[in-house]
């Protein structure tokens, strides 16, 4: 054995030795302390949310109980539907999560194992759309989508520009390239077709990067304000961001509360996507694919 190798193991053993009680102690005191300092903005604005009276002081993130109350939320679904908003946001985010997903892993799956001319170049054409801003072309998606198609208050236009996305393009990519070769070998000598390696051998293997572009895009479209809001004028098409947007801006300023009205509004909007981070956040590790290997 060589002075390198067991140099190597003996730091390897030393990094995976357990930590004293000291130690573990102290580590869970900074996690604790840093989980504290993340979450606290997402504390002040739920209850800033449940104030009657506004009280924008540091006390006001401990207010008194007779102050708490559900009123704000009340006055925004009494303006906008926020069930209707909800169910809109959710079929067109969805869509695009349907979308991205099934050509991400088709368009990613051809970037990665298929071997055909111009492999590359189709690869730095998906870098290159990531530079391109979405605004600049939004003037002439519009034209095409809205007048050119008709699809202007129609869910299938809010979800045509977003169909495609390079970042999960990307991730998939990323994640079949670290795929053994000898898998996918074997399978074709046994006669399985390329839907049927992807679909039986990949997909399975890969299961962290659709969660990952599951989640990273439904963040988009359920926030996204600006083609939603020039596609869709009919309000009960409107998505909730659109919608609490409008609220915010033409109506929260009239109430008693206009500072828990805002707040309410950013709860009701985040609170899909906190709740499916904590659903899924397990998912977020990587697959050790290369143990599927043997010999």
């Amino acid at each position: 054995m060589s002075r390198m190798t067991r140099r190597t193991r003996r730091f390897a053993r030393a990094g995976s030795a357990p930590l004293s009680r000291g130690q573990a102690v102290l580590r869970g005191v900074v996690l604790g302390a840093g989980a504290l300092v993340f979450l606290f903005p997402f504390y002040y604005m739920i209850i800033g949310s449940l104030q009657s009276s506004p009280d924008t002081s540091v006390s006001g993130a401990f207010p008194d109980p007779s102050n708490l109350t559900t009123s704000n939320y009340e006055a925004i679904n009494s303006r906008i539907d926020l069930f209707q908003g909800l169910i809109n946001s959710g079929i067109f985010t969805g869509g695009v999560v349907l979308c991205t997903v099934v050509f991400g892993v088709l368009a990613g799956y051809a970037l990665a194992i298929l071997r055909w001319r111009g492999r590359s170049a189709t690869f730095a054409l998906v870098l290159l759309v990531q530079v391109v801003p979405f605004q600049l072309l939004m003037i002439p998606l519009y034209v095409l989508i809205a007048r050119n198609y008709g699809l202007s208050d129609n869910y299938l236009g809010m979800i045509l520009p977003f169909a495609i996305n390079s970042t999960a393009v990307i991730i998939f990519r990323q994640y079949f390239l670290q795929l053994p070769r000898e898998l996918f070998e074997a399978a074709r000598i046994d006669g399985a077709g390329e839907f049927m390696l992807l679909w039986r051998v990949a997909l399975p293997l890969v299961r962290p990067a659709v969660v990952t572009a599951l989640l990273l895009t439904f963040i988009g479209p359920w926030n996204e304000f600006l083609w939603p809001f020039l596609i869709t004028k009919d309000a009960s098409m409107q998505p909730l961001a659109v919608s609490l947007a409008n609220y915010v801006t033409n109506v929260a300023a009239s109430t008693a509360n206009p500072y828990g009205a805002v707040l309410a509004g950013a709860v009701v909007l985040a609170a899909p996507v906190v709740i499916l981070f904590i659903v899924f956040q397990r998912y977020f590790v990587s697959t050790d694919v290369g143990s599927a290997v043997k010999g």
